[in-house]
Order: C-alpha cells, then sequence, then structure tokens
C-alpha cells in the first residue's frame, strides 16, 4: 500500500483488466477494483514530459521501433465506497524497454542512449478517465519477466498533489508466442519468467494485461481505481 503524498495522498491503487477495448464508458457498478500494491518506479524512469499517444517513434531521429503492435487503453477512476468517478486531467505516463531490452535515454552499463526518447510518453486523462497509447510487445532483460512501467500523477508539484508508480504484466503463455517470433526471438531464451521475479511477486498478479489479439497485435484496457483522502 502506498503511503500518504500531500493533500491528496493515496491511500492505495485498485485495478482490474479488461477484455473491453474501444470507447464505451463504464460506470461505477461495472467497475471491479481490486487493490493492489504499489510497485517500484525502476531506475530507467526519465521525466521527458513527451505529450504524445503513439510511443512508437523516436522524435530524435524520426526510426520507429520495431515490434508487435499494443494498444493499451488505461481508465483511471476516483474510487469511493459507493462510486467509481472518472479522475479527468492526470498525467499518465508509461514507459518501457524495445524488443531487445533496451530503454532510451539512459546511461547502462550494457547500453548508452542518452539522447534518444522511444518508448516513452504521457497522456492527460480525458472526461471519462481514459487515456490511450500505442506502443509495441516489450522485450527482456536480465532480471525481470516482460513489464511496462505506469505513472499516474497529478499536474501539482508532489508535496501539493498525488503521485503513484506501478508495472503491468503479461501472461507468460502469450509472451513465449510473441518472443518466438521476429524482432524478439534473436534475445534468446528469456529468464525470469513471472513467478521468479521478485517484484512481479508482490502483486503483479493483480496487475497482469488482459489481450485481445487485433489484426495488427494486441489490445487491451486497465481499469485503475484511485483511494484518495
Amino acid at each position: 500500500m502506498i503511503a500518504l503524498l500531500g493533500t491528496a495522498g493515496i491511500d492505495m491503487l485498485m485495478g482490474r483488466s479488461s477484455h473491453e477495448y474501444g470507447n464505451k464508458e463504464v460506470n461505477a457498478v461495472s467497475l471491479s477494483c481490486v487493490a493492489t500494491p504499489q510497485q517500484t518506479e525502476g531506475p530507467y524512469f526519465v521525466d521527458e514530459r513527451l505529450y504524445r499517444s503513439d510511443i512508437r517513434i523516436d522524435p530524435s531521429d524520426g526510426s520507429k521501433k520495431e515490434g508487435l503492435s499494443l494498444d493499451l487503453k488505461i481508465r483511471v477512476s476516483v474510487v469511493s465506497k459507493v462510486s467509481c468517478e472518472p479522475l479527468v486531467g492526470a498525467l499518465v505516463d508509461i514507459w518501457h524497454c524495445d524488443a531487445e531490452g533496451v530503454y532510451s535515454d539512459v546511461l547502462d552499463q550494457s547500453f548508452n542512449t542518452i539522447g534518444k526518447k522511444f518508448l516513452r510518453g504521457y497522456q492527460i486523462s480525458d472526461a471519462t478517465g481514459s487515456v490511450q497509447f500505442t506502443t509495441i510487445y516489450p522485450g527482456w532483460y536480465e532480471g525481470r519477466t516482460v513489464h511496462v512501467h505506469f505513472k499516474i500523477r497529478s499536474k501539482q508539484k508532489p508535496a501539493q498533489g498525488y503521485e503513484f508508480t506501478s508495472q503491468f504484466y503479461f501472461q507468460d503463455s502469450i509472451t513465449d508466442q510473441v518472443h518466438a517470433k521476429q524482432p524478439y526471438i534473436k534475445r534468446g531464451h528469456r529468464a525470469p519468467r513471472n513467478e521468479g521475479d521478485r517484484i512481479f511477486l508482490a502483486g503483479g498478479d493483480q496487475l497482469i494485461l488482459a489481450l485481445i489479439q487485433t489484426d495488427h497485435g494486441y489490445a487491451t484496457t486497465f481499469d485503475v481505481g484511485l483511494v484518495m483522502d
């Protein structure tokens, strides 16, 4: 559970991954909120302030990351005892590695991508509390299962607003199928899988994306509910 953050601190995150995809609104009754622990931000968050929906493009050189397309919709709500109301105007960031397990704009012991800005971006939640991203299915790197980082925060400074950070995960069986194809296959056998990842074990089973197959890849919607004071 997360500690209170400022005057509008969040007590906990609640979320549900849904097979529904599209613009259909969800009312309070249909939201099934499951309490979920916050997860680590990790070493690769960079506050680029890249306002965009399609994060596959690297604005530094116009190149596009290869990989299976993933359409990710996140619906953010404020949860009370009686309802789930859309949270309007929240900044929602996502970031993750490419098919080769590399993050952009960081200096790591195995890569230097300073100045690159692929697979990072944020959107502002609309009147339905929704944001939508187009990205690729992530690759993997040593020590971690396949995941996508996300951060939800207010426009105010942390001392005045709220901030929550966690991670999305994937079913191992689907990842096995995706990673058996190009451009993922050249990375070889991945390790660990979900159950071998210590971060996943701290509530990751509640953050697995329910994917539906599309003509160009996968799509998913995940409902996030924030309980605020």
